[in-house]
């Protein structure tokens, strides 16, 4: 069983779980889930610099990044930096997240959130809008067409916005639909964990124009952000590289300063 594997059968057990303790219809009762949401693919497509800043804590490849920030303040100096969306990664075992730091952002800030986590039921994209997400992320590695097809279509019916993630040719000609918004790259081979922004470059022409292309992982550098422009990119997503630092929120305004 490679890592990826192993996430989803306890994924799998974890929304087993939840759905006995809190049911869609207490999730549907919430105060946020009537929210408007705000779209990440329409605030890509007018910005500058397309930056989506993560709030990750830790990940099977790196262990610990940032175990001591406070997901709100985070956010806050997200915000302030300029970022066009935030993503805040909510699973517990492998990421060390949680949804409550979801709605703890939600709290601090009125961008664009991702809830990003392994999605594999229906019952995580109500539990998303719920905890105030306006976005959530597919994973073709991990769904069928059909899967991909029904989660991202309910989602779009309860108006968030779909980022589907693929890693290769195969997983992203299966994904292409009409009910995505976004389609992202990641340059980490989930087998191996390795990164190379030549999967988002290889990739880009086989994207449809009607998508925003999102490039995700090992993006660390001003020029690495040029040169995937340059393939048709207009969105960002980095995790890493600011919550490796004290203050994420500050790492981002240098780097989104030195872009524009």
């Amino acid at each position: 069983m490679n890592i990826l594997d192993k996430i989803v059968t306890d994924k799998r057990k974890e929304v087993a779980l939840k759905k006995t303790v809190i049911p869609r219809s207490q999730l549907e009762r919430s105060v946020l889930f009537d929210r408007k949401s705000n779209s990440l693919a329409t605030a890509l497509k007018h910005s500058d610099t397309g930056i989506i800043a993560e709030h990750k804590r830790r990940s099977p490849s790196k262990d610990t990044i940032n175990q001591n920030t406070n997901v709100g303040q985070v956010a806050k100096g997200y915000k302030s930096a300029g970022v066009c969306g935030m993503s805040v990664l909510t699973d517990i075992k492998y990421f060390g997240g949680s949804i409550e730091d979801l709605v703890l952002a939600r709290a601090s800030v009125n961008i664009p959130l991702l809830r990003k986590d392994f999605i594999i039921d229906e019952y995580q994209i109500m539990e998303a809008k719920a905890y105030g997400a306006d976005v959530i992320l597919l994973i073709a590695a991990v769904l069928t067409k059909n899967e991909i097809k029904n989660l991202s279509e309910f989602a779009k019916s309860i108006n968030l916005d779909v980022l589907l993630e693929v890693h290769n040719e195969e997983e992203l000609t299966k994904s292409i639909m009409p009910s995505l918004d976004m389609l992202g790259v990641n340059n980490r081979n989930l087998k191996t964990f390795e990164v190379s922004l030549d999967t988002s470059k290889d990739l880009s022409s086989l994207i449809p124009e009607d998508f925003v292309k999102v490039s995700e992982s090992g993006i660390s550098s001003i020029e690495a952000i040029k040169s995937l422009k340059n393939y048709g990119y207009e969105g960002f997503l980095i995790g890493e590289n600011f919550m490796k630092t004290d203050k994420p929120g500050e790492s981002a305004h240098k780097f989104i300063d030195q872009l524009k």
